[in-house]
């Protein structure tokens, strides 16, 4: 069976104009998949080194890169737990048909507590967008975050891969 669908998960509590919205879920056994909106652009990494139809003008790789900095903020500041989405990278940025921009692809995000120290996880995500402490301490942090934010930025600005 396709398993069940609800729609409207997490309606209000994640929506923010940066962070992509979850239309539903399905759950099969073990698995639990997410349903996005869908977004006729793809992701970033496809805009910026696919078969590029046009260029991205400053204007728009600025409203991009501001847009994912608001979306980590929300998700660093914004909630009773932080949100360390551990991945921050062109490929998990997706552009909608007006090429308004979200931040997708949670499946390795982690949650602590506020003013709290962050366990020490598996060290996972890109390795050019990794913090050199996260290597050292195996603890993924909103710096970490911050710091992959800063190679996905000169990732757009550059239009080269880190």
């Amino acid at each position: 069976t396709a398993g069940v669908c609800f729609r409207g998960v997490q309606h209000g509590e994640v929506e923010t104009q940066e962070l992509g919205s979850v239309a539903g879920l399905v759950r099969r056994k073990e698995e639990l998949l997410l349903v996005y909106e869908f977004m006729p652009n793809g992701s970033l990494d496809t805009f910026l080194f696919g078969k590029k139809e046009r260029n991205l003008s400053w204007e728009e790789r600025f409203k991009i890169l501001k847009g994912i900095a608001s979306g980590l903020l929300h998700l660093h500041e914004g909630w009773e737990q932080v949100v360390v989405h551990r991945d921050v990278k062109a490929s998990n940025v997706l552009l909608d048909a007006q090429l308004n921009r979200k931040l997708g692809d949670f499946g390795l995000a982690r949650l602590y507590e506020h003013g709290t120290d962050p366990e020490t996880t598996h060290i996972v995500g890109a390795l050019g967008y990794m913090a050199p402490e996260l290597l050292i301490t195996g603890k993924a942090t909103t710096s970490s975050d911050v710091f992959s934010f800063g190679a996905f930025l000169l990732e757009v600005a550059c239009g080269r891969r880190p």
